[in-house]
């Protein structure tokens, strides 16, 4: 398995631009998570030279600089955005139609699917069209299901669907990685070869997220989103869901709340926003909390600047959480419960509550906010993020795989 401790091996040979088709099974682009891997990867090979073609849904905003194709709609459901849903088996199959003409008209070099469905679309248009495929799997295909609540864990339809992801991960030629822990879960629970997987761990643009000074233009937003001056805030940045942890969140504020009234939650995301405005409502905390909605990536440095300490409370035990090297390129304190994913990013310098306790999550924040180092653990945090997870380093990775998979194609040939 090559990984980030072979970064400074890596020597990229590719004698000229490369055309690389990504398939994106999800509505591109939309200012969160896997997105924003999905949008560095494409930025960093535009910028080395490459041609990048993202062909992804028909919803989402299109990025400055970078080529999107776009499938068309299923007519019954044309506001879908985010999670597991039963209209995406309609939908990618309406973007592997897509994907198709994208393949004749762009005619890549290689094919980069990203997520389980995007990679088994890229596997089957390989085969179609004998053109080399990377698969970027970002966290288990069944378990995000069970996250979801799309199914229920040993049920008939996660068996099923944990079988279709066995036959994806058995026929990647080579399968990138965006954390440790699922690689070991590809080898561990998918009898993976180590030798067809490559750790790529998610990366920030450690120049665009970066502490900012608290000058005018920062007070001036602080009064936009209506913070008191006073206040402590303990920021959140991602997708608003019971899977994300933003119950456990929300109660952890209340429990703050009630015993002092310094502290400020700046919960910015979607989907829900209304669910979760309304149950700060009900706790008691609505006076405490600003609920931005969706916040555009280019815009995610300034709010995150307006916090004291982040907090990322997600639950789930197999899924990448990007968010945290925002948090860290921000130089931020951060509060994570305690996962394995979380240890992979933060290392020692991360405070970890026990997973799925409020009050603990309350205690860690709380400890964090009144630590009068807390300004020295961010410094060593955005170093880490500097020294561990800069594009240059994964960016060769994904470089270099592909040109060893077009190397084996043509011996194969």
């Amino acid at each position: 398995m090559l990984g980030m401790s072979d970064v400074a091996d890596v020597s990229v040979t590719s004698p000229h631009a490369l055309k690389v088709l990504m398939i994106a099974p999800t509505s591109f682009f939309a200012d969160y998570g896997c997105h924003v891997r999905i949008l560095e990867e494409a930025q960093y090979l535009r910028d080395a030279g490459h041609k990048v073609v993202i062909c992804t849904y028909h919803l989402g905003r299109d990025p400055e600089g970078v080529m999107i194709h776009r499938s068309r709609g299923v007519p019954w459901r044309t506001d879908y955005e985010v999670g597991s849903s039963r209209h995406k088996i309609a939908m990618d199959m309406l973007l592997a139609v897509r994907a198709i003409r994208s393949m004749r008209d762009f005619r890549p070099d290689i094919i980069h699917g990203h997520l389980h469905e995007g990679s088994l679309i890229g596997i089957l248009l390989s085969r179609l069209f004998s053109c080399p495929v990377v698969c970027d799997l970002q966290g288990s295909l069944s378990d995000e299901m069970v996250d979801h609540h799309f199914v229920h864990a040993g049920g008939l339809p996660y068996r099923f669907f944990r079988w279709i992801e066995g036959m994806i991960d058995q026929s990647a030629t080579r399968i990138l990685t965006s954390t440790m822990l699922y690689t070991e879960l590809l080898s561990r629970k998918f009898g993976c070869d180590a030798e067809r997987i490559t750790h790529v761990p998610d990366c920030v643009n450690t120049s665009i997220f970066s502490p900012r000074p608290r000058d005018a233009h920062w007070l001036a937003y602080r009064r936009a989103l209506g913070i008191p001056a006073s206040r402590k805030v303990v920021v959140y940045l991602g997708l608003l869901a019971q899977y994300q942890g933003t119950d456990h969140l929300l109660k952890s504020a209340a429990l703050l709340c009630s015993r002092r009234a310094d502290i400020h939650f700046l919960v910015a995301g979607f989907p829900n926003t209304d669910h979760y405005r309304q149950m700060a409502a009900r706790l008691g905390i609505e006076d405490h909390c600003t609920f931005t909605g969706k916040i555009p990536y280019e815009d995610a440095p300034d709010l995150l600047a307006q916090g004291d300490v982040a907090v990322s409370p997600k639950l789930s035990a197999t899924e990448g959480a990007g968010k945290l090297l925002n948090y860290m390129a921000m130089g931020l304190p951060v509060v994570s419960f305690d996962t394995a994913v979380g240890h992979e990013y933060l290392g020692d310098l991360g405070m970890y509550a026990a997973t799925g306790d409020s009050e603990d999550l309350a205690r860690c924040i709380e400890l964090v906010v009144d630590n009068p180092l807390c300004g020295d653990l961010g410094r060593l945090l955005r170093q880490r993020a500097c020294d561990r997870y800069d594009w240059a380093l994964s960016g060769a990775l994904i470089t270099q795989t592909y040109v060893n998979e077009l190397d084996r194609s043509l011996l194969s040939s």
